[in-house]
């Protein structure tokens, strides 16, 4: 019983040592999501430019898209954003976004100033729609085929390397294009 007492406090410690090892090599970036796979939450909310206009998850019907969660106050948004521009005129992906507990009047300004790559922007002031999309914050990227199902989710700040590696392959395969060219 002794022996146990002195070895316990010991395994503990090595179990904890283990875990905390084993957690440091994971990429912060990569977060499960449940919702892969699974259709697009519904939501409804006003429209950024035009208030009284409604957008709802039926803008991502019948095409591959992008749902990009954004706020003027969010760096990380800021260091993707001409990227994204890059995407809106180059590519035939529609982007819509998703301003995410954001002022009316900074996320007009920021658009107004950076440039709009966004087809549609909802407005989610008071996080209900994120939550509903578990949302940890912004920036955070979806990628939503023709039938409203999502089939990848980005946490953080788009990159032209993680378009490439991530993103283009699944939007080739769900557009059912060889990706082998």
């Amino acid at each position: 019983m002794f022996k146990l007492k002195f070895f316990l406090p010991a395994i503990v410690f090595a179990v904890i040592v283990a875990l905390f090892i084993v957690g440091l090599q994971r990429d912060p970036t990569i977060v499960p999501s449940p919702f892969i796979g699974k259709p697009a939450p519904a939501f409804d909310l006003p429209e950024l430019m035009n208030p009284e206009q409604r957008v709802t998850e039926n803008i991502f019907q019948g095409q591959v898209s992008l749902f990009n969660v954004w706020a003027s106050w969010c760096p990380g948004c800021a260091s993707e954003h001409e990227l994204l521009m890059a995407i809106g005129t180059q590519s035939d992906v529609p982007i819509y976004g998703l301003n995410w507990k954001d002022e009316r009047p900074a996320a007009l300004k920021w658009l107004q100033n950076r440039g709009n790559p966004y087809k549609a922007v909802a407005v989610d002031r008071d996080n209900i729609t994120g939550i509903d999309w578990g949302v940890y914050g912004a920036p955070e990227t979806f990628l939503i085929n023709a039938d409203g199902i999502i089939l990848y989710k980005l946490v953080g700040p788009l990159t032209p390397a993680i378009w490439v590696e991530e993103f283009m392959p699944r939007i080739a395969e769900a557009r059912g294009e060889n990706i082998d060219k």
